[in-house]
């Protein structure tokens, strides 16, 4: 759909691009083709795609013999989607509503699946994170979001998009930044670049309380990050756990969240739980 079929599609809905839903539609046929290739879908394969938007990737990955399930909250595009697709093609399947409040467990149930959107901007951080704590994650997840946000999911420890969100993806993904998008393949065109990012599954991950308890841990040195790392968990656990642990991952007592890598947050947990009654 070129930039004159969508104004026209966009007018024809009495749709105005929301900024607040991250609204930035694909006008681009080379970086649709080259979104479906980077993903190497195979046919047959399940797909979950979040923010449709008129539909131009989902057509690309219909026609790439993908089975779609995509979730829209705009009730607008969800129609028009709806009639467009839901009536020509067995393997598609729309849900309107939003994303980051679904059960994806439910709705994927338990095969496997991959997520290949163009997340809106504005659910890209809490729709990752919930990804990666379900019961049966995407075992890939290829997503066009904004470039700050995926120079924090690809950060290294001790620089400055280094957080909390890179830690609790990297307990459970290995992230790559595939493509740098420029602003004018969108419309309406966004005042940030945009990044094509590939989070792969570790098949190392930590067991799931391990997991929760790492999480947790980097949420509580990151809310502080200039703090002391030692001092600020020794306020909620036994001290001696918290030494051990500090010990175990190789922590120099005087660390702060910056120098913590994902890993060692994944041994701090296995020392500062509880013990096993």
């Amino acid at each position: 759909m070129n930039k004159s079929e969508l104004l026209a599609l966009i007018a024809e809905l009495g749709l105005h691009p929301s900024r607040r839903l991250g609204q930035n539609f694909i006008m681009d046929g080379n970086l649709l083709s080259a979104l479906v290739r980077d993903a190497e879908l195979q046919p047959g394969e399940r797909v979950l795609e979040v923010g449709p938007g008129t539909g131009a990737l989902t057509a690309a990955l219909l026609a790439a013999g993908c089975v779609v399930t995509a979730i829209e909250l705009d009730h607008r595009l969800a129609e028009y989607i709806a009639g467009h697709f839901g009536h020509d093609h067995a393997h598609f399947r729309l849900l309107q509503g939003d994303a980051c409040r679904m059960d994806i467990d439910t709705i994927m149930g338990a095969e496997p699946y991959r997520c290949v959107a163009n997340l809106p901007y504005s659910c890209s951080s809490p729709f990752l994170a919930g990804a990666a704590a379900l019961n049966n994650p995407p075992t890939a997840m290829h997503v066009l979001l904004q470039k700050e946000m995926a120079d924090r999911l690809t950060a290294r420890p001790g620089t400055k998009d280094y957080g909390v969100l890179t830690v609790r993806l990297a307990l459970r993904y290995d992230a790559a930044m595939l493509r740098i998008i420029p602003p004018n393949v969108f419309f309406p065109a966004p005042e940030v670049t945009s990044a094509y990012v590939r989070l792969t599954l570790r098949p190392d991950a930590p067991e799931p309380e391990i997991r929760k308890l790492a999480s947790t841990l980097a949420g509580e040195v990151f809310a502080q990050r200039r703090k002391k790392s030692f001092r600020r968990l020794t306020d909620r656990y036994p001290e001696e756990r918290v030494a051990a642990a500090f010990a175990a991952a190789g922590l120099a007592p005087d660390a702060r969240a910056d120098d913590i890598p994902p890993a060692a947050f994944v041994t701090l947990a296995r020392f500062i739980q509880p013990p096993t009654p």
